[in-house]
């Protein structure tokens, strides 16, 4: 029997894998992108009180009411927008479900998706599965914002999604309004969908404005929003998210939803429905506390020999290490976990041609001694 993988450039993915060396050499683990703090204790008291009350079973497919029209809410306080939590609004298993649900619904063979390099690494694999084709943009450092030119140019009569990413995993870059602007006269102008992965979006710092796909409304109307609750509520291994989009993209998406997990975590959907009702207030001071542990992270490495380029959002710091070592990224990595156990991620993974560069992402969603034993190893360097 021959077997022929529909995916065979792909292995384990590179989370796992600086994890899985993470803990064999007992290291640091500030790769993969968890928190290690405790997640809100009323939060994890409201788990437990809804399982108790026998709340274990299928939720229903889109997500419960009370958490779909919570979500509803929020975006309404966040962006301004009215979304009808019953036929514009989907709870997932997680944001990569999203993700991979949203990308279904939309390609088909021979369609172009433009993605933007260093790019969360499902995106190319949802795209190939459904026989597109990802037409790779490099960002670059240091600043990696796009050049939308660039973008118009990549256009063609197959491009049918354009998917980004603001606040940008891995590289913190986050969209200007005149990022947006130009995103939403690019879909409008060729006809084109967009696909918005926000799951970083109440981390945004400095001040900035926190803007969405749901601040413009012709761009909205053509485009999934996904985000995470689990990225927001420091709960990543519930792996509860949702998808915002028009009726007609949502019902084409629940189509989808509805084959691949159904529904999700019961439970957990009604705890973090009493969050966004009565805690509020940690959505949004979400901001504030990752910029903290920015801060709190850079002025730990000030007197090491990374160089740090500038985080505006989500809770990743990209560094450069040219000055402490001439090895490529990834050996690099392996490297600093088995010499001086501390796990980065290497940022050429995450580019379908990387560039000549010595840059690797750490994440500072961790307590501060965590980040505190790291620093003091990354020092010595």
């Amino acid at each position: 029997m021959t077997f022929k993988s529909k995916l065979p450039q792909l292995g384990t993915t590179i989370f796992s894998q600086m994890s899985q060396l993470a803990t064999e050499q007992q290291a640091i683990n500030l790769s993969q992108g968890f928190p290690d703090f405790a997640a809100n204790a009323q939060l994890v008291a409201a788990l437990a009180d809804y399982s108790a009350q026998g709340l274990n079973q299928y939720a229903p497919m889109p997500g419960i009411a009370p958490l779909r029209e919570q979500i509803a809410a929020l975006i309404q306080r966040c962006y301004g927008r009215s979304v009808c939590p019953q036929q514009e609004v989907t709870v997932t298993s997680g944001a990569t479900e999203a993700l991979l649900v949203a990308i279904s619904a939309l390609v088909s063979v021979g369609d172009e998706v433009i993605i933007f390099d260093p790019a969360y690494d499902s995106y190319a694999p949802a795209i190939a599965l459904n026989g597109g084709t990802a037409v790779h943009i490099a960002l670059h450092a240091p600043d990696y914002r796009v050049n939308w030119q660039q973008v118009a140019a990549a256009i063609t009569p197959r491009t049918k999604l354009i998917i980004v990413n603001s606040p940008h995993n891995p590289t913190g870059m986050v969209f200007s309004q005149a990022d947006w602007l130009a995103l939403q006269q690019l879909v409008l102008q060729h006809n084109l969908y967009c696909i918005s992965d926000e799951v970083y979006e109440h981390m945004v710092f400095d001040d900035a404005p926190k803007l969405s796909a749901n601040n413009f409304t012709a761009l909205a109307q053509r485009s999934f929003i996904v985000s995470s609750f689990g990225k927001t509520f420091h709960v990543t291994g519930w792996k509860l998210g949702y998808c915002v989009a028009p009726a007609e993209l949502s019902s084409e998406f629940r189509k989808i939803h509805q084959y691949v997990t159904f529904s999700s975590f019961t439970p957990a959907q009604y705890a973090i429905a009493d969050m966004l009702a009565k805690q509020s207030a940690q959505v949004q001071g979400l901001a504030d506390f990752y910029q903290q542990k920015r801060d709190s992270f850079a002025a730990l490495l000030a007197s090491s020999r990374f160089r740090l380029l500038h985080c505006q959002g989500t809770y990743f710091q990209l560094v450069d290490y040219s000055a402490i070592s001439a090895l490529d990224d990834v050996a690099f990595c392996r490297w600093l976990t088995i010499e001086h156990k501390v796990a980065a991620i290497p940022l050429s993974v995450f580019y379908q041609t990387p560039p000549h560069s010595r840059i690797i992402r750490f994440c500072f969603a961790k307590q501060h001694s965590t980040l505190q034993a790291a620093a003091e190893a990354l020092c010595q360097l």
